[in-house]
This record gives structure tokens, sequence and C-alpha cells, in this order.
């Protein structure tokens, strides 16, 4: 057996408590998205906070208009996310079983739904207040990458959406049958943390670089650029690791191991890079179109 990382034997409860008979508990997911929000509009608070940041120092929108913004989005997060994966990963379920649609203590979030969602709700709240969708857009861009990082980080934590079995020496060994399933006798099987590529490269490395040209290169001035660097930046990194991760269990059989949604049973591509793509092209097109507006 070559050599692997035992799973830590960590709680998906980052903290419990029981009250009047009945269990209350905050999930290491559910607190990776509070931080994340908030770690985000600390993020943007500072970047409203310094007019120079801005063309003709004129800042997206006021600290008042921000603390709405947060309730706007974690709408579109909660809703976009969940409606996305009722949709993009388990309509038949949900066809048969709609009342378990609005169960989302059980799981189930999608994040290019949850995308989408915040995407109609930066418009709608651009439209409301009078502001440059493209400006808010770009504020959310540099927001994100925290959250990103955390929840992944949440999901390695709960042993879940873990990568494709490997015999490299960093290979995790997860917990669980479905974690084992590519065992063989007196073997355990260790599989990519994509969890934690995932966390990485979305979070941390896109993170760093959005904040940089932010804060440092001016880029806040022309609008969408930072958007657009985002939506490209976000689908090449969830494209990547695709190749890593595990494919959604709905989408494996038989004669399709993989789990390829498109091509054939030996290559093909999964419902992650599938969904990513779109968010590369939307990407590219962005900063073409904020390039050319910027020297205007």
């Amino acid at each position: 057996m070559w050599a692997a990382i035992q799973f830590p034997n960590l709680s998906p409860e980052a903290f419990a408590f029981d009250l009047f008979g009945l269990h209350f508990a905050i999930r290491w997911y559910a607190l990776g998205y509070i931080v994340g929000i908030g770690i985000g509009w600390w993020i943007i608070r500072m970047a409203i906070s310094r007019p120079p940041l801005w063309r003709d120092e004129n800042p997206a929108m006021t600290r008042a208009q921000l603390e709405e913004l947060v309730t706007w989005m974690v709408a579109g997060i909660i809703l976009g996310g969940r409606l996305g994966f009722v949709l993009f990963y388990q309509p038949g379920y949900y066809l048969q079983n709609p009342l378990d649609i609005f169960k989302i203590w059980q799981g189930g979030m999608a994040f290019h739904g949850g995308f989408l969602g915040v995407v109609v709700g930066v418009i709608l709240f651009s439209r409301k207040h009078g502001l440059v969708t493209a400006s808010v857009a770009d504020l959310l861009a540099i927001a994100t990458p925290p959250a990103l990082a955390l929840v992944r980080i949440a999901n390695f934590v709960n042993g879940e959406l873990w990568g494709r079995p490997t015999d490299a020496p960093w290979g995790v060994v997860f917990p669980g049958p479905a974690a084992q399933a590519c065992a063989t006798a007196g073997e355990v099987c260790a599989r990519h943390p994509s969890q934690l590529y995932e966390a990485l490269l979305e979070g941390v490395i896109l993170g760093t670089v959005l904040l940089y040209l932010a804060f440092k290169r001016g880029w806040l001035k022309r609008p969408a650029m930072l958007a657009g660097l985002f939506f490209l930046g976000y689908g090449l990194a969830r494209f990547i690791v695709e190749f890593f991760r595990q494919a959604d269990a709905q989408f494996i059989t038989l004669d399709n191991p993989m789990g390829y949604v498109i091509g054939s049973p030996s290559f093909g591509i999964t419902m992650g890079q599938l969904l990513s793509t779109p968010m590369i092209l939307v990407g590219i097109a962005t900063l073409i179109w904020a390039a050319r507006r910027s020297r205007t």
C-alpha cells in the first residue's frame, strides 16, 4: 500500500448544544458561508471607504446601501443555490418529491445556481438604487473568494465531495463505504482532496489576484474588469479541479464509471465542467467588453 493520509476525525458540527430536549448545531458548512459573507462585507467596506480607488473618486455605493446588498446576496445565494441543485443535479427526484425542495437543512446547494441567484440580485439591487451594475459586480468579485475557500474547507471537514482515487502521497483516506468503494481486499482507497484544491485555486489564488488588482492596480476604475476576471478564473479553476474530483453519484453508472455527461465512457466532460464552460466564455467576453469600454 502506498503512503496516504488518514482522514482526521473531525465533526461536521462546529459547535452544538441541547435546549429543551432539542439539539441545535452550527455546522462548518453554514459557518463557512457566515464567516465568508462577513469577510466579503469587510472587503467591500474597505473598498468603498477609499475614494481614490474609483474613477472620479466616486465609490460604487454607500455604506448604507452595502448593508442592504448583503440581504440581497444572502437571498440570491440560498434561493439560487438550492434551485440550481434541484434543476441541475436531481430534477427527477424533486419532481416526484416537490416538498423536499424546501428541506435545505438536508443539504444540496449548487454554486452555479447560487452564482445565477447573485447575478439576478445584483441587477435588481443596482436598478433599485440607480447604481452602475458593473461596478457593483466588481465589488462582489473581490468579496466572494474568501467564502469559496471557507466553504470548500468545510466540504473537506465534512468528508464530502472528495476526489478520484489516487496513489499520490497526499491522497486522503476518506471514511465511509462510498469513499472506500474503490478499495481492494486488504487495502484502503486514497482519494484526491479535491475540496482543498478548489479552496486553493478558487479562494486563495484567485482572491489574492483580484485584491491586488483592485487595491494596487486601479482596476476598480475600470468597471466589469474584476467581474470578468472572476468569471474566467472561477470557471477555469472549477474546470481543472473536475479532472481530480469524483463525479456526482447520479451520473455514475457501470457503463459510465467516470460520470461524464457528454462524451464516451473513456473521455468526456463532467456536469461541473459543463456548467463551468459558460462562465469561462462569459468571463472572456466581459473582459473584452470592459477593456474596450475603459478606453473610451
